[in-house]
Protein backbone atom coordinates (compact mmCIF):
# COMPACT_ATOMS: atom_id res chain seq x y z
CA UNK A 1 0.00 0.00 0.00
CA UNK A 2 3.27 2.14 0.41
CA UNK A 3 3.52 2.98 -3.42
CA UNK A 4 0.45 3.86 -4.18
CA UNK A 5 -2.80 4.66 -2.85
CA UNK A 6 -4.75 3.01 -0.27
CA UNK A 7 -7.88 1.43 -1.94
CA UNK A 8 -11.08 2.10 0.57
CA UNK A 9 -14.33 0.88 0.19
CA UNK A 10 -16.96 3.59 2.87
CA UNK A 11 -20.31 1.59 3.30
CA UNK A 12 -22.18 4.56 3.67
CA UNK A 13 -22.40 8.23 2.45
CA UNK A 14 -20.58 10.41 4.49
CA UNK A 15 -20.57 14.22 5.05
CA UNK A 16 -19.40 16.19 2.14
CA UNK A 17 -16.33 17.22 3.70
CA UNK A 18 -15.21 14.00 4.69
CA UNK A 19 -16.11 12.50 1.75
CA UNK A 20 -14.27 14.96 -0.79
CA UNK A 21 -11.04 14.62 1.68
CA UNK A 22 -10.72 11.12 1.32
CA UNK A 23 -11.13 11.04 -2.31
CA UNK A 24 -8.27 13.62 -2.23
CA UNK A 25 -5.71 11.19 -0.23
CA UNK A 26 -7.37 8.11 -1.15
CA UNK A 27 -8.98 6.41 -4.16
CA UNK A 28 -11.89 5.57 -2.73
CA UNK A 29 -15.16 3.63 -3.32
CA UNK A 30 -18.38 4.82 -1.86
CA UNK A 31 -21.51 3.11 -1.53
CA UNK A 32 -23.47 6.03 -3.40
CA UNK A 33 -26.98 4.38 -2.56
CA UNK A 34 -26.64 4.78 1.10
CA UNK A 35 -28.53 1.61 2.13
CA UNK A 36 -27.12 -0.90 4.40
CA UNK A 37 -25.30 -3.84 2.24
CA UNK A 38 -26.03 -7.42 2.20
CA UNK A 39 -22.26 -9.74 3.16
CA UNK A 40 -22.50 -10.44 -0.19
CA UNK A 41 -22.94 -7.08 -1.35
CA UNK A 42 -20.29 -5.76 1.51
CA UNK A 43 -17.47 -8.22 -0.06
CA UNK A 44 -18.44 -7.18 -3.67
CA UNK A 45 -17.62 -3.65 -2.78
CA UNK A 46 -14.50 -4.56 -1.63
CA UNK A 47 -13.35 -6.40 -4.39
CA UNK A 48 -9.55 -5.01 -5.11
CA UNK A 49 -9.89 -2.77 -1.97
CA UNK A 50 -6.88 -2.78 1.25
CA UNK A 51 -9.37 -0.74 3.91
CA UNK A 52 -13.02 -0.92 4.81
CA UNK A 53 -14.69 1.95 6.17
CA UNK A 54 -17.30 0.57 8.12
CA UNK A 55 -20.46 1.73 10.20
CA UNK A 56 -22.24 0.40 13.45
CA UNK A 57 -24.82 -1.41 11.28
CA UNK A 58 -22.30 -3.41 9.31
CA UNK A 59 -22.27 -6.70 10.25
CA UNK A 60 -18.97 -7.73 10.65
CA UNK A 61 -18.78 -11.42 12.27
CA UNK A 62 -16.11 -14.30 12.15
CA UNK A 63 -17.98 -15.50 9.26
CA UNK A 64 -17.93 -12.60 7.50
CA UNK A 65 -14.01 -11.74 8.09
CA UNK A 66 -13.45 -14.92 7.32
CA UNK A 67 -14.51 -14.18 3.59
CA UNK A 68 -12.46 -10.91 3.58
CA UNK A 69 -10.21 -11.08 0.56
CA UNK A 70 -6.20 -11.29 1.36
CA UNK A 71 -5.74 -7.82 0.91
CA UNK A 72 -8.10 -6.15 3.23
CA UNK A 73 -5.82 -4.74 6.22
CA UNK A 74 -7.68 -2.36 8.13
CA UNK A 75 -11.16 -2.10 9.39
CA UNK A 76 -12.11 1.67 10.12
CA UNK A 77 -15.12 1.78 12.23
CA UNK A 78 -16.39 4.89 11.93
CA UNK A 79 -18.19 5.74 14.86
CA UNK A 80 -17.13 4.85 18.62
CA UNK A 81 -18.82 1.64 19.03
CA UNK A 82 -17.52 -1.53 17.49
CA UNK A 83 -20.00 -4.25 19.00
CA UNK A 84 -20.51 -5.45 15.45
CA UNK A 85 -17.20 -6.20 14.83
CA UNK A 86 -15.76 -9.90 15.94
CA UNK A 87 -12.64 -7.88 17.06
CA UNK A 88 -10.78 -11.27 17.80
CA UNK A 89 -11.59 -12.75 14.82
CA UNK A 90 -10.07 -9.57 12.72
CA UNK A 91 -6.86 -9.96 14.97
CA UNK A 92 -6.56 -13.42 14.53
CA UNK A 93 -6.75 -12.75 10.48
CA UNK A 94 -4.13 -10.10 11.03
CA UNK A 95 -6.68 -7.64 10.52
CA UNK A 96 -6.03 -3.75 12.30
CA UNK A 97 -9.66 -2.57 13.58
CA UNK A 98 -9.96 1.07 14.57
CA UNK A 99 -12.56 3.41 15.86
CA UNK A 100 -13.90 6.93 16.63
CA UNK A 101 -13.64 7.76 19.70
CA UNK A 102 -13.84 10.90 22.13
CA UNK A 103 -15.45 13.38 19.61
CA UNK A 104 -19.13 12.63 20.38
CA UNK A 105 -19.40 12.98 24.16
CA UNK A 106 -21.10 16.49 23.97
CA UNK A 107 -23.40 15.53 21.58
CA UNK A 108 -24.77 13.15 23.42
CA UNK A 109 -24.37 14.17 26.66
CA UNK A 110 -26.67 17.29 25.25
CA UNK A 111 -29.11 14.56 24.18
CA UNK A 112 -29.53 12.95 27.12
CA UNK A 113 -30.43 16.32 29.24
CA UNK A 114 -32.44 16.81 26.58
CA UNK A 115 -34.72 13.61 27.20
CA UNK A 116 -34.70 14.43 30.74
CA UNK A 117 -36.29 17.31 29.89
CA UNK A 118 -38.53 16.66 27.37
CA UNK A 119 -40.00 13.54 28.90
CA UNK A 120 -41.00 14.53 32.41
CA UNK A 121 -42.09 17.95 31.27
CA UNK A 122 -44.14 16.49 28.29
CA UNK A 123 -42.61 18.49 25.68
CA UNK A 124 -43.23 16.34 22.80
CA UNK A 125 -46.93 15.69 23.46
CA UNK A 126 -47.61 19.32 24.43
CA UNK A 127 -45.83 20.51 21.27
CA UNK A 128 -47.88 18.06 18.77
CA UNK A 129 -51.62 19.58 20.54
CA UNK A 130 -51.86 22.78 18.32
CA UNK A 131 -50.47 21.24 14.82
CA UNK A 132 -52.59 18.33 15.42
CA UNK A 133 -55.71 20.01 15.95
CA UNK A 134 -55.31 23.47 15.11
CA UNK A 135 -56.36 25.15 18.35
CA UNK A 136 -55.98 25.09 21.95
CA UNK A 137 -58.77 25.29 24.83
CA UNK A 138 -56.94 27.98 26.77
CA UNK A 139 -54.48 28.09 29.86
CA UNK A 140 -55.99 26.09 33.37
CA UNK A 141 -54.07 25.17 36.46
CA UNK A 142 -54.42 21.47 35.18
CA UNK A 143 -53.23 21.84 31.56
CA UNK A 144 -50.33 19.29 30.24
CA UNK A 145 -49.25 18.57 34.20
CA UNK A 146 -45.50 17.34 33.98
CA UNK A 147 -42.82 17.21 36.70
CA UNK A 148 -40.28 19.86 37.64
CA UNK A 149 -36.49 18.41 38.03
CA UNK A 150 -35.13 20.76 40.07
CA UNK A 151 -34.27 18.34 43.59
CA UNK A 152 -34.77 15.22 42.19
CA UNK A 153 -31.88 12.60 41.84
CA UNK A 154 -30.46 11.03 38.54
CA UNK A 155 -28.52 7.81 38.41
CA UNK A 156 -25.79 7.26 36.53
CA UNK A 157 -24.90 3.81 35.21
CA UNK A 158 -21.32 3.89 34.24
CA UNK A 159 -18.94 6.52 34.37
CA UNK A 160 -17.26 6.88 30.60
CA UNK A 161 -16.79 10.16 28.67
CA UNK A 162 -20.24 10.08 27.92
CA UNK A 163 -21.33 10.20 31.79
CA UNK A 164 -18.81 12.75 32.22
CA UNK A 165 -20.24 15.16 30.51
CA UNK A 166 -23.73 14.34 31.72
CA UNK A 167 -22.96 14.98 34.76
CA UNK A 168 -22.42 18.95 34.68
CA UNK A 169 -25.34 19.45 32.75
CA UNK A 170 -27.20 17.44 34.97
CA UNK A 171 -26.22 19.81 38.19
CA UNK A 172 -26.66 22.53 36.76
CA UNK A 173 -30.20 21.85 35.98
CA UNK A 174 -31.09 21.24 39.99
CA UNK A 175 -30.47 17.57 39.65
CA UNK A 176 -28.58 15.67 42.29
CA UNK A 177 -26.00 12.29 41.12
CA UNK A 178 -25.34 9.37 42.01
CA UNK A 179 -23.65 6.80 39.99
CA UNK A 180 -22.83 3.13 39.60
CA UNK A 181 -19.89 1.51 38.53
CA UNK A 182 -18.04 -1.51 38.96
CA UNK A 183 -15.21 -0.02 40.59
CA UNK A 184 -15.50 3.44 42.78
CA UNK A 185 -13.31 6.34 40.54
CA UNK A 186 -10.68 7.89 41.69
CA UNK A 187 -11.61 11.51 43.42
CA UNK A 188 -10.00 13.18 40.39
CA UNK A 189 -12.89 11.94 38.30
CA UNK A 190 -15.27 11.77 41.30
CA UNK A 191 -15.17 15.11 42.76
CA UNK A 192 -15.84 16.84 39.33
CA UNK A 193 -19.17 15.04 38.60
CA UNK A 194 -20.19 15.87 42.45
CA UNK A 195 -21.73 12.74 42.43
CA UNK A 196 -22.29 10.42 45.31
CA UNK A 197 -20.87 6.49 44.38
CA UNK A 198 -23.14 3.51 44.90
CA UNK A 199 -21.19 0.35 44.91
CA UNK A 200 -24.59 -1.75 44.46
CA UNK A 201 -27.02 -1.19 41.08
CA UNK A 202 -30.10 -2.30 42.82
CA UNK A 203 -29.52 0.03 45.51
CA UNK A 204 -29.15 3.11 43.26
CA UNK A 205 -32.00 2.13 41.13
CA UNK A 206 -34.59 2.27 44.36
CA UNK A 207 -33.46 5.78 45.73
CA UNK A 208 -33.19 7.58 42.32
CA UNK A 209 -35.49 9.33 39.85
CA UNK A 210 -34.27 8.86 36.85
CA UNK A 211 -31.67 6.39 35.62
CA UNK A 212 -29.45 7.06 32.67
CA UNK A 213 -27.05 4.41 30.73
CA UNK A 214 -24.12 5.26 29.66
CA UNK A 215 -22.06 2.09 29.85
CA UNK A 216 -20.85 -0.29 27.32
CA UNK A 217 -22.47 -3.16 25.73
CA UNK A 218 -20.67 -6.36 27.06
CA UNK A 219 -21.12 -9.99 28.50
CA UNK A 220 -21.79 -8.62 32.02
CA UNK A 221 -23.84 -5.16 31.09
CA UNK A 222 -26.65 -7.07 28.35
CA UNK A 223 -29.74 -6.64 30.00
CA UNK A 224 -28.22 -4.69 33.00
CA UNK A 225 -31.79 -3.67 33.65
CA UNK A 226 -33.43 -6.40 33.53
CA UNK A 227 -37.23 -7.45 34.75
CA UNK A 228 -35.60 -7.28 38.31
CA UNK A 229 -33.72 -4.45 38.68
CA UNK A 230 -36.86 -2.69 36.48
CA UNK A 231 -39.07 -3.69 39.23
CA UNK A 232 -36.99 -1.89 42.00
CA UNK A 233 -37.52 1.71 40.58
CA UNK A 234 -40.11 4.10 41.93
CA UNK A 235 -43.60 3.94 39.87
CA UNK A 236 -42.88 7.63 39.06
CA UNK A 237 -39.22 6.99 37.91
CA UNK A 238 -37.75 7.33 34.57
CA UNK A 239 -35.60 5.71 32.06
CA UNK A 240 -33.19 7.25 29.87
CA UNK A 241 -31.20 5.39 27.04
CA UNK A 242 -28.70 7.02 24.72
CA UNK A 243 -26.43 4.39 24.59
CA UNK A 244 -26.74 0.58 23.33
CA UNK A 245 -30.76 -0.93 23.47
CA UNK A 246 -29.37 -4.62 24.72
CA UNK A 247 -28.24 -2.75 28.17
CA UNK A 248 -32.32 -2.82 28.57
CA UNK A 249 -34.79 -5.92 28.43
CA UNK A 250 -37.07 -4.06 26.70
CA UNK A 251 -40.22 -6.39 27.04
CA UNK A 252 -39.53 -6.12 30.71
CA UNK A 253 -39.52 -2.64 29.89
CA UNK A 254 -42.60 -2.06 28.43
CA UNK A 255 -44.61 -4.46 30.86
CA UNK A 256 -43.62 -2.23 33.57
CA UNK A 257 -44.75 1.24 31.93
CA UNK A 258 -48.08 -0.39 30.33
CA UNK A 259 -49.02 -1.82 34.12
CA UNK A 260 -48.14 1.64 35.61
CA UNK A 261 -45.37 0.36 37.59
CA UNK A 262 -42.84 2.70 35.52
CA UNK A 263 -43.66 6.63 34.99
CA UNK A 264 -41.38 6.02 31.30
CA UNK A 265 -38.54 5.69 29.42
CA UNK A 266 -36.75 8.13 26.83
CA UNK A 267 -35.06 5.82 24.36
CA UNK A 268 -32.51 7.23 21.69
CA UNK A 269 -31.91 3.53 20.78
CA UNK A 270 -34.32 0.31 21.19
CA UNK A 271 -34.31 -2.86 19.47
CA UNK A 272 -35.94 -4.09 16.27
CA UNK A 273 -33.93 -4.52 12.98
CA UNK A 274 -34.46 -2.98 9.42
CA UNK A 275 -36.66 0.06 11.20
CA UNK A 276 -38.93 -2.33 12.57
CA UNK A 277 -40.03 -1.21 16.13
CA UNK A 278 -41.61 -3.37 18.94
CA UNK A 279 -45.58 -2.51 18.54
CA UNK A 280 -46.15 -2.32 21.75
CA UNK A 281 -43.08 0.12 22.44
CA UNK A 282 -44.49 2.21 19.23
CA UNK A 283 -48.22 2.30 21.29
CA UNK A 284 -46.31 3.86 24.47
CA UNK A 285 -44.91 5.95 22.39
CA UNK A 286 -48.11 7.38 20.80
CA UNK A 287 -49.56 7.31 24.24
CA UNK A 288 -46.70 9.89 25.50
CA UNK A 289 -45.57 7.21 27.68
CA UNK A 290 -42.18 6.64 26.08
CA UNK A 291 -40.12 9.02 23.94
CA UNK A 292 -38.68 7.75 21.18
CA UNK A 293 -35.83 9.57 19.33
CA UNK A 294 -33.92 7.60 15.94
CA UNK A 295 -30.22 7.51 16.45
CA UNK A 296 -30.06 10.60 17.25
CA UNK A 297 -27.66 11.09 20.06
CA UNK A 298 -24.34 12.12 17.52
CA UNK A 299 -26.24 13.58 14.37
CA UNK A 300 -24.32 16.63 14.40
CA UNK A 301 -22.78 18.17 11.31
CA UNK A 302 -19.62 18.91 13.89
CA UNK A 303 -19.85 15.51 15.28
CA UNK A 304 -20.05 13.18 11.97
CA UNK A 305 -17.06 15.96 10.25
CA UNK A 306 -14.97 15.27 13.65
CA UNK A 307 -15.84 11.36 12.93
CA UNK A 308 -14.62 11.20 9.59
CA UNK A 309 -11.41 13.56 10.57
CA UNK A 310 -10.69 10.59 13.18
CA UNK A 311 -11.08 8.01 10.49
CA UNK A 312 -8.59 9.60 7.99
CA UNK A 313 -6.30 10.38 10.56
CA UNK A 314 -6.71 6.50 11.65
CA UNK A 315 -5.67 5.18 7.91
CA UNK A 316 -3.22 7.72 7.20
CA UNK A 317 -1.56 6.15 10.38
CA UNK A 318 -2.19 2.66 9.24
CA UNK A 319 -0.43 3.18 5.78
CA UNK A 320 2.49 5.14 6.34
CA UNK A 321 3.45 2.36 9.11
CA UNK A 322 2.55 3.55 12.33
CA UNK A 323 0.31 2.43 14.97
CA UNK A 324 -3.20 4.23 14.39
CA UNK A 325 -4.26 6.46 17.66
CA UNK A 326 -7.43 4.30 18.00
CA UNK A 327 -6.48 0.85 17.44
CA UNK A 328 -9.06 -1.62 19.27
CA UNK A 329 -7.35 -4.77 20.63
CA UNK A 330 -9.63 -7.67 21.72
CA UNK A 331 -8.90 -6.75 25.10
CA UNK A 332 -10.57 -4.02 25.49
CA UNK A 333 -13.35 -5.45 22.96
CA UNK A 334 -15.26 -5.26 26.78
CA UNK A 335 -14.98 -1.61 26.41
CA UNK A 336 -17.26 -0.99 23.14
CA UNK A 337 -19.03 2.09 23.85
CA UNK A 338 -21.75 4.57 21.27
CA UNK A 339 -21.20 6.96 24.50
Amino acid sequence: MASQRPRVFVTRRLPQAVESRMATLFDTRINEADIQLSPDELLAGLADRDILVSSINDRLDAAFISRLPPDLKLIAQFGNGFDNIDVEAAYAAGITVTNTPSVLTEDTADMAVMLMLALPRRLVEGAQVLPTTGSWPGWSPTWMLGRRLRGKTLGIVGVGRFARGVAPRARALGLSIQYFSRHRRPPQIEEPLGAVYRHRLDEMLADVDIVSLHTPLTRDTLHILDAEQLALMKRDAFVVNVSRSELIDEAALIARIEDGLLAGAALDVFGGSAGGVNPRLLALARASKVLLTAHMASATLEARVEMGETVIVNIRAFVDGHQPPHRVLPDLTARAARG
